[in-house]
């Protein structure tokens, strides 16, 4: 198992730019706004040869009425208990504050190595600042300026001397499928990570727009392992007042982007909306595999064929990509949780499937030779051989005399037939024709 560092402090001190440069990617939110981390932010970094994780902890702050402060007081506790080491970072501009001393004695009951990091220095004058942090009773400091990254260096090599020593690990660590939990504001997506872990690693609030950054899982069920990402919600641009809501949105996009399949959450009580349709063609678009997720239906009003009438809907909304799994699943009284998992697998198996050479054309020229593609003209289109290409997501190309006269219907009757033979359900198929 990899170490895992924490790093903790009170709000705005720099705590996700040093993490940004441990892990050399912009994966938490910087602003100047203070206490915009409120989720823990994981990450790995690596430095003299020595791979390890990073926490980062939303701001450590006692006695405020902040609704997030007391939940992000939790998630610091909650970071001490799961790190080998910690990294207190603390703020030479305004020198030890109530606060500091706060976090300060939460850390000195800790068995733990802490390591105690002075932010913001980066003159001489500064360096004689720092030395008052001594008071903190936390022994050695280290000066550094996490924007420029000069005195990083030295934390790191106290931080790589501060591991315990564990036994090397022989097996390669193996790329896990990684399933992005996508879907509008406050439809759901943290508890339903929340109850399906069996852990609270996500601050869930019922207002809208909590989670801020994505934030990956390793996870382990029916014997199947993948990294969960849960996305900040993707708000409509116009909704994006505040600058961080950008950023999230920004983040869920390339959430999308890094994963393999989408699990699209949807809230029951507020329909498919147009904003659901645009992120599901943003997955569609990415030839990612996607599963929908109703949500909160135990909050709607039942009758016998609502699932049905309300699947009918969705479904109508995805012409004419309609071959995708549609669960009512409840985040809250876990209804139908490892279903939905299970259906998630399932669409990922589907998009790894290959299908023989010889298999596919003995199906497929038969299909083709009984509704051959509509002539043109007077001209004959002969389609006489196809295959599967080895590409990530399921591509197929047809070879054909006259390829510029097969139109986007054929094609589509070409689709529906390997998607009525070969399970692909909630994977995209890409269907080209090519001159023999």
């Amino acid at each position: 198992m990899n170490n895992i560092v924490a790093i903790v402090g009170r709000p705005n001190v720099g705590k996700s730019t040093l993490f940004n440069r441990l892990i050399q990617r912009r994966e938490a939110i910087v602003d100047s706004v203070s206490g915009v981390t409120r989720d823990r932010n994981y990450g790995k970094s690596e430095w003299n040869g020595k791979e390890f994780s990073v926490i980062d902890t939303g701001g450590y702050v006692r006695g405020s009425d902040d609704i997030f402060e007391g939940e992000i007081r939790k998630q610091v506790e909650l970071a001490i208990d799961e790190a080998d080491v910690i990294i207190f970072v603390v703020d030479v501009e305004e020198g030890i504050t109530p606060m500091d001393d706060a976090v300060a004695k939460l850390l000195r009951k800790v068995t733990k190595p802490v390591l105690l990091a002075v932010n913001k220095v980066d003159n001489a004058m500064r360096e004689k600042d720092a030395v008052e942090f001594y008071n903190l009773g936390l022994g050695e400091y280290y000066t550094f300026a996490s924007i420029s990254g000069s005195g990083t260096g030295d934390l790191l090599d106290a931080l790589i001397d501060a591991f315990p020593i564990k036994p090397e690990p022989t097996q390669e660590e193996v790329v896990l499928p990684r399933f992005a939990v996508v879907g509008r504001p406050n439809a759901g997506k943290s508890s339903f990570i929340n109850s399906l872990i069996g852990k609270d690693r996500y601050i869930v609030t019922d207002i809208a727009g909590t989670t801020r950054d994505s934030i990956d899982t390793k996870f382990d069920r029916f014997g199947f392992e993948f990294n969960l990402v849960d996305t900040a919600g993707i708000r409509r641009k116009a909704k994006v007042k505040e600058d961080l809501e950008f950023y999230s949105v920004m983040r869920s996009v390339r959430a999308i982007e890094h994963a393999d399949i989408c699990i699209l959450i949807i809230d029951a009580t507020r329909g498919f909306e147009g904003q659901d349709q645009s992120i599901f063609w943003l997955a569609e678009k990415n030839r990612k595999g996607v599963v929908i997720l109703v949500n909160k239906w135990d909050l709607v009003e039942k009758e016998t064929m609502s699932t049905r009438d309300y699947e009918d809907k969705i479904r109508e909304e995805l012409m004419p990509f309609t071959d995708v799994p549609i669960l009512f699943v409840s985040a809250l009284t876990k209804q139908r949780l490892l279903k939905a998992l299970e259906a998630t697998v399932k669409v990922y198996e589907n998009r790894q499937q290959r299908i023989a050479t010889s298999k596919f054309n003995e199906f497929m020229l038969k299909v083709i030779e009984a509704y051959p593609p509509p002539a043109t003209k007077g001209k004959y289109v002969k389609i006489k051989y196809c295959m599967q290409l080895p590409t990530p997501t399921p591509q197929f190309v047809f070879f054909a005399n006259m390829p510029q006269y097969v139109k986007e219907p054929y094609k589509r009757y070409l689709e529906n037939k390997i998607r009525e033979n070969w399970d692909f359900s909630g994977v995209p198929i890409d269907i080209y024709i090519r001159e023999k």
